[in-house]
């Protein structure tokens, strides 16, 4: 029997298959730098994190939510970088809540930021 986490598990590795690469949808980005601040109720302090993604990297841009009981919420950031690429932005930044956060406190919110170099 598959638990649901190892079930998550394997859905977002072929999810990240599915994505492809960077260079394929995005052929002008030379990088993508995604700078969180997790924020969690019962955390002492936020939680920094830094994802990088370059020509190479999948085009998978779905963070997981901090919540040990949370299966298949998290934050998806394809439609902020989406529009920015489509904007030709290079920064910007935000909140989000996760997206399975329903009446549960215990879930994670982000503060992130995003810088896009072009090529």
């Amino acid at each position: 029997m598959v638990s649901r986490n190892n079930k998550a598990r394997v859905e977002r590795n072929q999810n990240m298959l599915d994505a492809g690469f960077v260079s394929a949808h995005f052929p002008g980005v030379a990088s993508i730098v995604i700078s969180m601040m997790y924020k969690q109720t019962g955390l002492a302090k936020p939680i920094h994190r830094i994802m990088n993604f370059v020509p190479g990297s999948h085009a998978f841009f779905k963070v997981d939510c901090l919540s040990s009981d949370c299966v298949g919420g998290g934050f998806d950031m394809d439609q902020i970088i989406n529009t920015m690429i489509r904007n030709h932005r290079e920064t910007s930044k935000g909140d989000l809540g996760c997206v399975d956060s329903g009446p549960r406190p215990d879930h994670s919110n982000i503060a992130y930021e995003v810088a896009i170099q072009y090529a």
